[in-house]
């Protein structure tokens, strides 16, 4: 019997050919031959034999089919809560900055440093990457401008060589990308009238390998072969100043063959996250600051959508009940420097309730995504899990409440309130039920606060419309609703894309922003496609790139392909395997990370302190505080183990893992705090280390600590903050090396071979 991931045939059955014809060969045996040996076997034996494989065939691709989705689902389900954190980190510092000078009379410097990046004044002059010296010892490429065929290709040959582009040519190359940038409109109109075909490209993450094997399979960008890239060219991989060079160049060298379109990765907040101002600060540590600077201008002068034909509209995100292409193509788009600094609003128009400051980190009441399945009536809940919600207040219920039930939401964007620290506190309105709120929703925080009725002013209504594009998703049913599982934008359904399609005279909507497995995905009825380019995504083997291809017809042609050097040799089964280890790996961190909320669930389940509750129990805990939505039914025999009468020992969920260097001098609270939020802080961390030295000041950890605590609505004592930062102190110079501090707030898994051992020992018991 042979595995089904291989290209050889299934063979099954019993009792043995002793003689068979290979190839025109009769092949002879030792034994002697007998009657019933050489006996023909009946056509209804060989029907049943070819039915019980086929069966068996069935059963076995159906498991795996089933792990592969519940794999799928880990991983995006993870990705989004991610998205969640930095949405709501961004709107808290957006609170501050807009307040803390009202509420204190002085400005968060720190805050400002985040979100409101002060340009230098040496940027200003035009020719400053002249000042850059470039060393004799420097023997990448030397680019002159205007660009010619030989510098892209001197770009390509030194990328694919590990070489790095000096920064006086990247400095110069953002400069002239940022003049011809300014030139362009937010709506860009194509024709195939003058190209054979327009080729599509979805999200690139960084991965140049995929850029590459896109231009080798498709060709180079030229005339003949003119591209569309739809955003989300950098963070997550570790390619990204690569791929948006290349771009970059491109598009100088062919302005009218090369077009862009933002992302929502296009954004300096979001970079502070995923990957891409880290990597800009490794590879350029002397005029990083600089680049970066100039990344944040370059990315909001992007273009924001593209026209092929006047009949495809190609945005990266989606769209909304609310967008409207003409009013889109008048905003000034580089206003919007990230989609996540939500615009000025004074503290007077917001309503934030004690209820409000002291609520807990919780995900979107929805809990799950349109279209899912999965639903949990209250009457399922245990009573220690409607509790926990009850500290959410009557207006937060009530919005919650009508974002979830209303199928056409007047508001195209999530929104919420921030968590307001209790020392910055506004005068709050008094919450009755009878006042004539209408219900505001402030972008990408955790809850829903109420809102006079004014209605909002331009730049307000500008933002919204590119908040919209950037990150809404389609869904299924009809309707448009906050996009609560991502944070941001909306869910826009068949009606709402059939409606705007019509309004404009269009016939297909293409967008990027969700990875698919194949690499696209059609939805809608045929009018909505989604292409995403970056192959293995999650993991090795976790998914296809795509692109496509348009012709004069107007006739979507899919492309599909894998960068892959170790899973060409891995078979269907093995390729599964490891993206399922992968991805359990990062579901037990998120178990780890949030103990005690898992605890606290788990014992008021077990009254009688067993150690176990059932399998049921178990479940509707770990939904209730993780928020994923995930099929945590299936997932239990690799998540925990059971009891001998069947329920679950829910201590085991957490037996495999363990702190980096345990510090005795922190608390539990506060070590598990740390170690949940730990890319947040890193986050701030990275903004206060200047010159990337890896070392802060301990009275900067203090401040930066006491300023996060407020918006996590954790209450820690200052002592306690002192102790770790004299922990954390290993020379006691007054410095912190941040390097060990994150290796010490992060999960280590100590049975990393468990699950394998696992799979193969399930994988022979179910298979033999």
């Amino acid at each position: 019997m042979c595995d089904p991931g291989t290209s050889l045939p299934v063979v099954m059955g019993c009792g043995t050919s002793v003689a068979t014809e290979n190839h025109g060969r009769r092949v002879e045996t030792d034994f002697p031959l007998t009657e019933e040996a050489v006996k023909t076997p009946t056509p209804a034996l060989t029907m049943k034999a070819a039915v019980l494989i086929q069966r068996w065939y069935r059963r076995y691709m159906a498991r795996l089919e089933m792990r592969r989705r519940y794999t799928w689902n880990i991983f995006q389900s993870i990705e989004y809560a991610g998205e969640q954190d930095q949405l709501q980190l961004s709107s808290f510092f957006s609170f501050m900055l807009d307040n803390f000078t009202q509420l204190n009379g002085n400005g968060p410097d720190l805050i400002s440093q985040l979100l409101d990046q002060v340009t230098d004044p040496w940027l200003d002059r035009e020719t400053c990457y002249n000042l850059i010296p470039v060393p004799d010892s420097y023997i990448g490429p030397r680019l002159s401008f205007p660009l010619s065929v030989s510098d892209t290709n001197a770009l390509l040959s030194a990328f694919k060589e590990q070489q790095t582009l000096h920064a006086r040519y990247v400095m110069q190359l953002l400069y002239e990308t940022k003049k011809l940038l300014k030139q362009m409109p937010n709506v860009i109109h194509l024709s195939t009238s003058y190209t054979k075909e327009i080729t599509i490209c979805g999200d690139l993450h960084g991965r140049l390998d995929d850029l590459l094997l896109i231009f080798y399979k498709n060709g180079l960008p030229s005339a003949e072969t003119p591209y569309v890239f739809n955003g989300d060219f950098v963070d997550r991989g570790k390619k990204s100043i690569e791929v948006v060079i290349l771009l970059f160049a491109y598009l100088l060298l062919y302005p009218d063959y090369m077009h862009l379109n933002r992302g929502n990765h296009e954004d300096h907040i979001m970079n502070l996250r995923y990957g891409f101002t880290k990597e800009v600060m490794q590879k350029y540590k002397t005029h990083g600051r600089e680049i970066l600077q100039l990344f944040q201008d370059i990315f909001s002068l992007l273009p924001i959508a593209t026209v092929i034909d006047g009949k495809i509209l190609i945005v990266h995100g989606g769209i909304s009940d609310q967008t409207d292409l003409d009013y889109l193509s008048s905003i000034k788009r580089h206003k919007v420097k990230s989609s996540l600094r939500f615009p000025r609003r004074s503290l007077e128009q917001l309503d934030i309730g004690q209820s409000c400051r002291k609520a807990k980190r919780v995900r979107s009441t929805d809990g799950s995504r349109p279209g899912s399945s999965r639903s949990h009536s209250k009457s399922q809940r245990t009573p220690s899990l409607r509790k926990r919600r009850r500290g959410l207040s009557r207006q937060d219920s009530a919005a919650s409440t009508s974002s979830s039930s209303s199928s056409s939401s007047s508001s195209s964007s999530s929104l919420c309130s921030p968590r307001t620290p209790s020392s910055l506190s506004p005068r709050p309105y008094p919450s009755s039920p009878s006042m004539p709120y209408n219900v505001l929703q402030v972008p990408f925080l955790d809850s829903l606060s109420s809102v006079p009725p004014p209605s909002p002013p331009k730049h307000e209504q500008e933002w919204k419309q590119i908040v919209d594009i950037l990150w809404s998703d389609p869904k299924t049913q009809d309707g448009c609703s906050p996009n609560t599982f991502r944070g941001g934008g909306c869910y826009f359904g068949p009606d709402v894309t059939q409606k705007l399609l019509l309004q404009h005279g269009l016939q297909l909507l293409i967008r990027s922003h969700e990875c698919k497995q194949e690499g696209y995905e059609i939805c809608h009825g045929g009018q909505v496609i989604t292409i995403f380019s970056a192959s293995n995504y999650y993991e090795e083997g976790s998914n296809r790139g795509a692109y496509i291809k348009l012709g004069r017809e107007l006739v979507p042609r899919f492309y599909q392909y894998q960068v892959s050097r170790t899973t060409r040799k891995l078979t269907l089964t093995q390729r599964v395997r490891a993206a399922e280890g992968a991805a359990l790996r990062a579901l037990k961190e998120k178990l780890f990370a949030h103990r005690s909320e898992l605890m606290e669930g788990f014992q008021q389940c077990d009254q009688n302190n067993t150690g176990s509750v059932s399998v049921g129990e178990w479940a509707q805990v770990l939904d209730s505080v993780l928020r994923l939505d995930l099929p945590w039914r299936t997932l239990r025999p690799h998540l925990t183990r059971l009891a001998p009468d069947g329920s679950v020992a829910y201590l085991s969920c957490f037996e495999d893992m363990g702190p980096g260097i345990p510090l005795p001098q922190v608390t539990p609270n506060l070590a598990e705090t740390l170690f949940r939020y730990r890319t947040d802080i890193e986050i701030i961390f990275n903004i206060i280390d200047k010159d990337h030295s890896g070392l802060i000041s301990t009275e900067e950890f203090r401040h930066t600590w006491r300023l996060f605590s407020s918006h996590l609505g954790v209450d820690i004592d200052d002592s306690a903050i002192d102790d770790l930062a004299r922990s954390i102190d290993f020379n006691k110079d007054g410095s912190i090396d941040f390097t060990e501090f994150l290796e010490a707030f992060r999960v280590v898994h100590k049975l990393d071979n468990k699950d394998q051992q696992l799979n193969e020992k399930t994988d022979g018991e179910k298979y033999s």
